[in-house]
């Protein structure tokens, strides 16, 4: 983390990034509604996020060698993409909801407009400091 970056903007970076991420997966599968045989894909993240955040108890190790160990928490914390395999809507095979990808892609929406508003706050904050208050 830099002067100008803490915690905040970087747990607002990953979520727009899994934001992104998840906007091309619902569309994809969205457009495969119809496609025999297709699973859904989804997005893992905001799980991985809130035990990354949880507060833990800190163990003094020293290490020699730089990567000596994994830094772990936030750094680590990427989305990722998995296959619903589980359920089968239709006898074709394909589990695509399309009401329940919709709301996603509402839920998606949102969240996204929420994290870039938030991190516009953070930014005008930084740009009024930088200003000395004007």
């Amino acid at each position: 983390m830099g002067i100008f970056v803490d915690q905040t903007v970087n747990v607002l970076q990953k979520a727009l990034d899994a934001a992104s991420i998840r906007q091309n997966v619902l569309a994809h599968n969205i457009a495969n509604t119809n496609t025999p045989g297709y699973k859904r894909s989804y997005v893992s993240f905001e799980e991985n996020l809130q035990q990354a955040l949880k507060p833990k108890k800190k163990m003094q190790i020293t290490a020699n060698q730089p990567g000596h160990f994994k830094r772990g928490g936030l750094e680590e914390i990427k989305p990722q993409v998995k296959t619903d395999n589980s359920t089968s809507l239709r006898e074709d095979g394909n589990n695509v909801d399309i009401d329940m990808e919709m709301a996603q892609l509402a839920m998606n929406s949102i969240n996204y407009q929420t994290a870039i508003t938030r991190l516009n706050g953070k930014l005008s904050t930084l740009r009024l400091v930088i200003n000395g208050g004007r």
